[in-house]
């Protein structure tokens, strides 16, 4: 039962680290003509928090060895809740980047600790990954495929339909209440924790998540828009981005299982960036955009949960990977952060996506390239310094 316990309190707190992000990317377009901004400045409501997630990341495991893992993952889920919360105290831009940046400082302490978490609760099963990236993804595809039904039911009640979102956090937050109070111990505040800024691997670490994050936002940003602009209708926009994340969820049960039983994650993380490689080469062919939604829906759905579980399975403790994580996080979303502000950007020049694009495809190449220089399974031989 208590397995249990711990697989439900992993599954609520992830299925909060999305939805925030993704309800304003869906409603990307109606943004703008609501409140009048450009592309640009739209493009800050995703980027502001993932560079949030970035630069704060570190923090977590400093709060964590003051406060415990689990009340800080509570104080987590309770600042994320609160900025969804807020989203409904006005229609303005204002209060939106305030609450971005809320919200992503809330999934910067998030993000890492539940890595220490699941090696925590779960040390010899590390595909229990797959719960905290299909979670994860579920929240994403909720936010993305119900934000502009609701936002219609609603008569066009923008602040609504974004911060109606809170709901999710307020059920995790009763079931992490017990943990929180439990748990009341910090995790070896006594023992040194360092980021490992001069080891190899988490150094590569930290590039593949930067690069696949990177990838990841500028996607879930602007899928949307770029369908539009191809002529797509505005319904058929927001269904790609649906499917666009609804497909993660079945690759991101079956990838990190399959590399849990057969090893062989270098191999996995390749398949899956060459996916994304032929979703792009597919947006910029004259044909129809679903294949390509298809194609990246599955590098994507590949690609995290095995971000994620890298520095799992290649640390020894809890709190070593939760450093590893740390790091990769940091200067993953810090990178990322500037995807969906860099395809927003080149649109305002350009007036299209295409440039945008070769772009997007350069950032898989150079992915590729990291992943083919990456030596896994040596965790014992190696130190984290």
């Amino acid at each position: 039962m208590k397995k249990i316990f711990y697989l439900a309190a992993l599954f609520l707190a992830a299925l909060n680290l999305r939805p925030i992000i993704t309800s304003v990317a869906s409603m990307m377009s109606m943004i703008q003509s609501d409140l009048g901004v450009s592309a640009l400045t739209a493009s800050l409501l995703t980027t502001l928090p993932v560079l949030c997630m970035g630069v704060f990341a570190p923090v977590a495991t400093k709060l964590s060895r003051r406060f415990g893992l689990e009340r800080t993952l509570f104080f987590s889920i309770f600042l994320i809740t609160i900025a969804t919360g807020l989203r409904g105290t006005s229609q303005t831009v204002t209060i939106l980047l305030m609450t971005a940046f809320a919200g992503g400082v809330g999934i910067s302490f998030a993000g890492p600790l539940l890595s220490s978490f699941i090696k925590k609760y779960f040390p010899k099963s590390p595909g229990i990954v797959s719960v905290y990236s299909i979670s994860m993804t579920v929240g994403a595809a909720l936010a993305s495929g119900l934000t502009i039904p609701i936002y219609l039911r609603s008569e066009h009640n923008l602040p609504l339909a974004l911060a109606c979102w809170a709901v999710l956090g307020v059920i995790a937050m009763i079931l992490w209440l017990g943990l929180a109070r439990k748990n009341q111990q910090a995790d070896h505040a006594d023992v040194p924790l360092r980021l490992p800024l001069r080891n190899k691997k988490a150094i590569q670490f930290t590039l593949f998540f930067g690069f696949m994050s990177s990838m990841f936002y500028s996607l879930t940003a602007w899928i949307s828009p770029i369908a539009l602009n191809f002529g797509n209708s505005p319904q058929y926009a927001a269904m790609l981005l649906t499917i666009f994340t609804l497909i993660q969820i079945p690759v991101a049960l079956l990838v990190p299982a399959i590399v849990n039983r057969l090893g062989k994650p270098k191999l996995f993380l390749i398949l899956c960036s060459l996916s994304e490689l032929i979703g792009l080469i597919f947006l910029l062919l004259p044909m129809p955009i679903l294949p390509a939604v298809i194609f990246l829906g599955i590098g994507a759905g590949g690609l995290f949960p095995l971000a994620l579980m890298l520095p799992i399975i290649e640390t020894r403790t809890p709190e070593e990977a939760g450093t590893w994580s740390a790091m990769s996080q940091m200067g993953g979303y810090i990178m990322g952060g500037f995807g969906p502000f860099l395809i927003g950007l080149i649109f305002d020049i350009s007036g299209h996506f295409q440039a945008a694009i070769v772009a997007m495809l350069a950032i898989v190449m150079l992915m590729i390239g990291v992943q083919l220089s990456m030596k896994l399974g040596k965790k014992r031989d190696e130190v984290s310094n």
